[in-house]
């Protein structure tokens, strides 16, 4: 056994290493033995997915600190005039604690659907997915109230004019983020009522009989559009 070890070359020790790497990334029954394909891809997606939010966020960051005009204040671009008075902040700070709140629905939904407790999911879902809606439409009146005071891609009236392109971006991608998971709640929530992942209809995002991991892979991507808008809400708006 020694005198067989001794025997082999460097080269065919690496060969047979590489060999045994590929096989065991190249099989679900290896690696990814207790993990659904759909999940596996959604982690890798979301992976990548960070790495674009990240480089718009460093972009912003490094056009802050470079522009030579002031950088507009926040408190007073986002200002909502209620009752007379100039609020801060007063619809962002809305808007995150209602996404903030749609992971809490998000998380219940996730814990049903292993339960198989159809109603409740398919509630949950919708309220999830009510929540999603009611921030986009918020970030519309943003948009449009922002407009109409003269923002601009290429432009503000308050300073640097990276300001609008940034905004615009980051906000922007983000949102269209969102858009997409409430239509992805959406689709799954009618397939959870209509009991197609109890008897494994055949169809769009429908897994296996009996199997509601297309719940908790909804969850991640929803967790992960909530866990980004800290980070622009942080670095855009408290900056």
């Amino acid at each position: 056994m020694a005198q067989s070890i001794q025997s082999q070359t460097p080269d065919s020790v690496t060969d047979i290493s590489w060999q045994s790497f590929v096989r065991d990334w190249g099989s679900d029954q290896r690696t990814f033995k207790h993990v659904p394909w759909g999940k596996a891809m959604m982690w890798i997606f979301l992976l990548s997915d960070t790495f674009i939010f990240g480089c718009f966020l460093i972009g912003y960051m490094s056009v802050r600190m470079s522009t030579v005009e002031p950088w507009p204040n926040a408190s007073e671009v986002f200002a909502l005039n209620m009752f007379g008075h100039d609020l801060p902040l007063i619809l962002i700070a809305i808007m995150t604690f209602v996404l903030i709140s749609s992971s809490g629905t998000m998380a219940m939904a996730v814990r049903f659907g292993y339960a198989k407790n159809r109603k409740m999911t398919t509630l949950l879902l919708v309220i999830t997915a009510v929540f999603g809606a009611t921030f986009v439409g918020m970030q519309a009146f943003e948009w449009t109230k922002l407009i109409e005071d003269g923002v601009r891609p290429w432009g503000n009236p308050w300073g640097a004019p990276q300001f609008g392109s940034t905004f615009f971006m980051i906000t922007g991608f983000h949102g269209t983020h969102v858009t997409i998971g409430v239509i992805f709640l959406l689709i799954v929530a009618r397939k959870v009522w209509r009991g197609d992942y109890d008897t494994g209809r055949k169809g769009f995002f429908t897994s296996r009989s009996g199997s509601y991991d297309i719940v908790e892979t909804t969850g991640l991507y929803w967790h992960f559009v909530d866990l980004v808008w800290v980070f622009i809400f942080a670095f855009f708006y408290l900056w």
